[in-house]
């Protein structure tokens, strides 16, 4: 029996060893998994400034471009969280290109933009009514009006072409900014394209709503640029 006694008291401190070691172990993953989840969600600014809201949008391209995505609110807890409501610090007017997804090129998550997407990114009433919602009752801090290269409702109207349906209504709305620049120098396409991007613009800024909003610093209206072969975005006007 004596013999016997430190091979169990080996085995019991062995034992206590690997307890403290697992135990150590899974207090280092929870450790890990916790900040891999902080990593992963983005703070949360309730006065951010419209300022803020637009360098936000910029690095998150930036980091689209560079490869270095950080794919921010985009987890389950992220789901659940904004399940319960929704406060996106910008809005986007974008062109239903099926290239140009807003969440992706800005690299942002679930609950963090507020998007509308519409051929040639024309501000409609209804376009114009739903950013109105976005930044007066949401809490939008800026709005982009996303713009593409080589679009082609914008080469459409250019051209003239002859559409069916309801489309040339889309081509009608371009058609404005086709004739102001088309005594610019350069690209034809793509000063139409810059030059329909301030024309929605300016739309928006004349709306009541978001020209209160502008006087009050609480919102910004800008135009954006997205280069289709870089993904690059720069602001126009």
């Amino acid at each position: 029996m004596n013999i016997q006694n430190p091979q169990i008291n080996l085995s019991r401190r062995g034992l206590l060893k690997f307890s403290a070691g697992a135990i150590g172990t899974g207090v280092l993953t929870a450790g890990l998994s916790s900040n891999l989840l902080a990593a992963e969600k983005k703070p949360v600014e309730d006065d951010i400034t419209p300022d803020k809201a637009l360098q936000e949008l910029l690095d998150g391209n930036d980091r689209f471009v560079k490869a270095k995505r950080r794919n921010p609110n985009q987890t389950q807890s992220r789901l659940v969280e904004v399940a319960k409501g929704q406060k996106p610090f910008a809005s986007i007017l974008g062109c239903a290109d099926s290239r140009v997804p807003s969440e992706i090129v800005f690299d942002q998550g679930l609950g963090d933009l507020f998007v509308c997407r519409i051929a040639g990114n024309i501000a409609t009433t209804q376009q114009v009514g739903s950013l109105e919602f976005g930044s007066l009752v949401l809490g939008c801090k800026v709005i982009m009006v996303l713009g593409h290269e080589r679009c082609g409702a914008v080469d459409a109207a250019i051209k003239g072409a002859q559409v069916p349906g309801q489309i040339g209504s889309l081509l009608a709305a371009i058609k404005p900014s086709v004739e102001k620049s088309k005594d610019e120098s350069g690209d034809k396409l793509e000063n139409a394209c810059r030059a329909n991007i301030l024309a929605q613009v300016e739309r928006l800024k004349s709306s009541p709503v978001l020209s209160d909003l502008i006087k009050a610093e609480k919102l910004k209206i800008v135009g954006g640029y997205y280069d289709l072969d870089t993904g690059k975005i720069t602001v126009v006007g």
